[in-house]
């Protein structure tokens, strides 16, 4: 799996390993049991997760006690600031034309 925040690789043996509640990042120290690092999360559904039985979970960046996190293949980035963008394109949208 890759690590959300800083796409470093972390090596886990199949049906072996398992993250830990509580694992952090050797690269960037942030949590690995999280919802951006599981292969369940997709900003497209519900609660940002395809698992319909997980429980809600708010902060999708801290770690969490989920029991359906399963390792995710890749690296997904940090969340995107959805205001500058927007503002972006609308700066582009309304700009005179020399």
């Amino acid at each position: 799996m890759n690590c959300w925040n800083c796409a470093k690789k972390i090596e886990l043996v199949a049906g072996m390993d398992r993250v830990g509640f509580r694992d952090d990042c050797p690269g960037c120290g942030r949590a690995l049991h999280a919802c951006r690092n599981c292969g369940f999360f997709d900003p497209a559904y519900n609660n940002s997760c395809r698992e319909t039985m997980a429980e809600r979970v708010v902060d999708k960046e801290r770690f969490n006690f989920c029991e359906y996190f399963m390792p995710g293949d890749a690296a997904v980035g940090p969340a995107a600031n959805p205001k500058a963008g927007a503002q972006s394109k609308l700066e582009a949208l309304f700009r005179k034309k020399s």
